[in-house]
């Protein structure tokens, strides 16, 4: 028998419980494919498209506008910046924040979320990964943070479930 390929893995709602919800097509895991987190490096061709008006706006300066508009160019150009600055090649994806977070913590993983989160001026990404532990109920909670860029372990917090 051939082997098949690993699927990747997502969140999947049987069809009669979104049916039954009353789910909209564009809720549903069923008829869209997988979601992907974009790459934050897209940023950098929004600063592309603000140093384009910085330089149209110079430009109508030059042939006629009032010079106050000095400061939208001024604007545009810092805009411009930030976005490149913060344009960050994103190279560590949610699966595998989960799998690094996985191995860093302290108990088996069973139920695991991660969540993209930006930090600082330059909005440098970071992944927080929520995990609880395989038993059931699950006895044990953590929170496991990993860099977006070189999947580095920024930061790890380990704590048992209050009991309810």
């Amino acid at each position: 028998m051939p082997e098949q390929e690993p699927q990747a893995r997502r969140i999947e709602i049987p069809q009669e419980v979104a049916e039954a919800a009353d789910m909209p097509d564009d809720l549903q895991s069923l008829v869209l494919e997988p979601y992907a987190v974009p790459n934050t490096r897209r940023r950098r061709g929004a600063g592309v498209v603000y140093v384009v008006a910085a330089l149209i706006t110079a430009v109508g300066i030059a042939l006629g506008l009032p010079g106050g508009m000095w400061l939208l160019v001024g604007t545009f150009a810092v805009i411009a910046a930030h976005h490149r600055l913060g344009g960050w090649d994103l190279k560590v994806m949610d699966g595998e924040a989960l799998e690094i977070a996985n191995r860093e913590a302290e108990f088996p993983a069973g139920h695991a979320s991660a969540a993209l989160n930006f930090e600082g001026w330059r909005a440098r990404p970071v992944w927080n990964v929520l995990m609880f532990s395989a038993d059931d109920p699950p006895s044990e909670r953590g929170l496991v943070r990993v860099d977006g860029i070189t999947g580095e372990v920024v930061g790890s917090y380990v704590e048992d479930v209050p009991e309810a």
